[in-house]
């Protein structure tokens, strides 16, 4: 490629190991960074705005090519405490669900687990910015990343998707991946790992340069978020899609 590769990654907290390596310098001449919300950096991998974006896995059949390129990914297996279900009741008294537009993975595994393990059919509305704020009575909403973790000390009831995907499905869940439009080279896929790699070598450090008084950070990066699962990412991935493909059919 005659231009440096560009690689979108998330503007969140769950994603600062990964792009630690980046931010210090690692792949300088190789690659260009770029920093959005999960929505806005898979639609310019769709549209070939970027080269490789750390993606929400849903978006994965609607590229027309795409490389899952790096061993490391967002997943969880079990409480990822950023991905919530919140509410002031009990999930049998929601009658609304707000839901957060800046993911379209959780937005569908959201509904996938009303459907599938909750077995309850709440209005869904999709919301916009600063709703947050309308998240009371029987009206829920769904919020993820770092305004999920603000949301955990206002609601009564927290519903965390990755457990309840573990309850319904016996398996870890991965909520993006770093995904390619085009091939890569063996040799960039190998710089590119050592540069994620770099940053969970480096947690303690990472933590300190993003002091977060909310929620602790180390247990955020060491217990909830399995950055480097020791599971068969693509097999989860897979599940996971093919259960929406099967709802999309059901209610088409």
């Amino acid at each position: 490629m005659d231009r440096k590769i560009r690689v979108g990654a998330v503007s969140y907290l769950n994603t600062k190991p990964l792009i630690y390596g980046f931010e210090k310098g690692m792949m300088k001449d190789e690659i260009e960074l770029l920093i959005d919300y999960p929505a806005k950096i898979a639609a310019q991998l769709i549209d070939n705005d970027i080269d490789i974006g750390l993606i929400p896995v849903a978006v994965l059949p609607q590229l027309k090519e795409y490389h899952i390129i790096s061993d490391f990914c967002i997943a969880a297996d079990g409480d990822v405490a950023s991905v919530c279900l919140f509410s002031d009741v009990p999930l049998n008294e929601i009658n609304t669900i707000l839901l957060d537009y800046q993911s379209r993975t959780s937005v569908a595994l959201l509904k996938l687990l009303l459907k599938e393990h909750w077995k309850i059919s709440p209005d869904l509305v999709q919301a916009s910015q600063g709703y947050e704020e309308a998240i009371s009575g029987n009206t829920a909403g769904l919020v993820i990343g770092d305004r999920a973790l603000q949301q955990r000390l206002k609601s009564t009831y927290i519903y965390d998707l990755s457990q309840a995907w573990k309850e319904l499905t016996g398996k870890p869940f991965v909520f993006a991946a770093w995904v390619s439009n085009k091939q890569m080279t063996p040799q960039f896929v190998t710089e590119f790992n050592r540069a994620n790699k770099f940053g969970l070598e480096h947690i303690d450090q990472v933590v300190k340069e993003n002091i977060y008084s909310i929620y602790d950070l180390h247990r955020y990066y060491t217990d909830n978020i399995k950055f480097e699962p020791q599971f068969d990412k693509l097999e989860v991935i897979t599940l996971f899609l093919e259960k929406l493909k099967s709802m999309e059919m059901k209610t088409s």
